[in-house]
């Protein structure tokens, strides 16, 4: 049986992610769920960034996202454009 993960997100997450267009909102939750299930999926393009030891995953060619796995949690750190999305902004 696959243990899932349990998301959590941060206020500037909650904050960013409102911004977003509904559109990506909605890709958004659909590799959330694949994210819980299954951290290392291909489709995700996720890697873990070297500077930080937090994990970015792409939502977009253009759009990122970033998220650090605590015990038995994801927690969403960041989202948007990519500099914004990676937390450089």
């Amino acid at each position: 049986m696959v243990k899932l993960l349990k998301p959590a997100f941060t206020e500037k997450f909650k904050k960013q992610f409102k911004k977003l267009p509904k559109s990506l909102q909605k890709r958004f939750n659909d590799k959330l769920k694949i994210l819980l299930s299954n951290t290392s999926y291909p489709g995700l393009h996720s890697r873990k960034m070297s500077s930080t030891g937090y994990f970015e995953a792409r939502l977009t060619e253009h759009y990122r996202f970033t998220y650090e796995i605590v015990e038995n949690a994801i927690l969403f750190l960041t989202i948007g454009p990519h500099d914004e999305g990676l937390g450089k902004k």
